[in-house]
């Protein structure tokens, strides 16, 4: 279980410095915060810790700040001052997707992850998720509390929404990915210059689609088991999340003839040969 740093006691430095990194990045590591004065600093320290200590190769932590109305982002900024590795994005309007399309469409990083800020998602994972695409492995890789060797601990009430999402995803979408929602994913750049371009959703569903134009194209997703707890804590709407994913499942199935020429054309331009079937 990821054990989080506690935030030191002395008083933050808040004047400017030039930042350290010079060598080319080869991981970003994305955290969409709204609202996360309280949590952001020591889940911050804890995933710089750990990629300090578990990641041979340069790094960047990038914080993107969907509109907080508290004082998340002041505490970014601070905390991009104190580390070189961690760098702040500020974004006027919410959406978990929009932020991480912003980000991820700007990183010059080789491999591109999120995660969220509650870290429910056990670290000790980070390794081998990032591991199947610098080896070139896979495309995207994914966290899974469905795969085999997963341990969850969250309530009934999630884990039935959980897996009857998933269920339909599999009938609807012939999706093949065993857990759509787990944030916790990282996909390779050259990857994800092709796909972001057609993902639509600006908000939670932006990982299902993402990953329903990966499998329609051909390319590979690599699932990781992972250690999860549920965060009691959580902010995220279930009713409202639901009916709009259940909208975005609706649009993708209406709209997969339309994107077939383009996910073609990405099959090609990323060696996938092969025709692709307009009914997925």
């Amino acid at each position: 279980m990821t054990t989080l740093i506690e935030a030191p006691t002395e008083q933050i430095d808040t004047s400017p410095r030039e930042s350290l990194i010079t060598e080319t990045v080869v991981l970003d590591v994305v955290i969409p915060v709204y609202n996360e004065e309280a949590a952001l600093e020591a889940s911050v320290r804890t995933v710089h810790a750990h990629l300090t200590r578990h990641f041979v190769y340069p790094f960047r932590i990038t914080i993107a700040d969907n509109a907080s109305t508290d004082g998340t982002l002041r505490k970014a900024q601070a905390l991009a001052r104190q580390l070189a590795e961690v760098e702040v994005v500020h974004l006027q309007e919410k959406g978990r997707g929009r932020a991480l399309k912003k980000v991820w469409s700007e990183s010059d990083a080789l491999v591109l992850a999120y995660m969220d800020v509650d870290l429910s998602t056990d670290l000790s994972a980070l390794a081998p998720l990032v591991a199947s695409l610098t080896s070139g492995h896979s495309d995207l890789a994914i966290g899974s509390r469905l795969a085999h060797g997963s341990h969850v601990v969250r309530g009934t009430k999630r884990e039935f929404i959980s897996r009857s999402y998933n269920l339909i995803l599999r009938s609807t979408l012939g999706a093949q990915f065993s857990d759509a929602q787990c944030g916790f994913k990282a996909i390779r750049a050259d990857v994800a210059r092709e796909l972001l371009p057609l993902v639509e959703d600006p908000t939670w569903f932006f990982d299902t689609e993402l990953l329903v134009l990966a499998e329609r194209a051909g390319l590979r997703i690599h699932e990781v088991p992972v250690d999860w707890y549920d965060d009691p804590d959580s902010r995220v709407d279930i009713v409202k999340t639901a009916r709009d994913d259940l909208e975005g499942v609706w649009r993708m199935r209406r709209d997969r003839r339309r994107l077939s020429t383009r996910l073609a054309d990405v099959r090609v331009r990323m060696g996938r040969g092969g025709v692709l079937d307009p009914q997925r």
